[in-house]
């Protein structure tokens, strides 16, 4: 990821819940809000009823996965959240892959013709 910066702030995380645009899938969660920055910020947040930790940070590592592959499909100068859904844990990497997508592509921070 080399364009992004982990968000690790609670103060961060909650000005963007509040503040930002969401859009939800029955997999993933997604909060963006634009920052003053010239590239993005990521947090990524799984619940405990996810599963023990073993199964989060598998999911953690596969959302992860799926935004550094597309990084160069989003546009630059966003703080993005995803919150992982209980379901995710069930799902294989392409389907995390797929809503990672369809939500940014849904709240407008894809770059036209990219990313599939």
């Amino acid at each position: 990821m080399k364009n992004t910066v982990s968000i690790k702030r609670n103060n961060d995380f909650r000005l963007i819940y509040k503040r930002g645009k969401s859009s939800v899938t029955p997999v993933l969660a997604m909060y963006v809000r634009k920052n003053k920055n010239n590239s993005n910020r990521l947090g990524i947040t799984v619940s405990t009823k996810v599963g023990k930790a073993v199964v989060r940070n598998r999911v953690r590592r596969r959302i992860r996965e799926a935004y550094r592959k597309n990084e160069g499909s989003f546009m630059q100068g966003f703080d993005i959240i995803f919150v992982s859904r209980v379901r995710a844990a069930s799902v294989s990497f392409y389907e995390i892959e797929k809503s990672v997508l369809s939500l940014s592509r849904s709240l407008g921070i894809l770059q036209e013709g990219d990313a599939e």
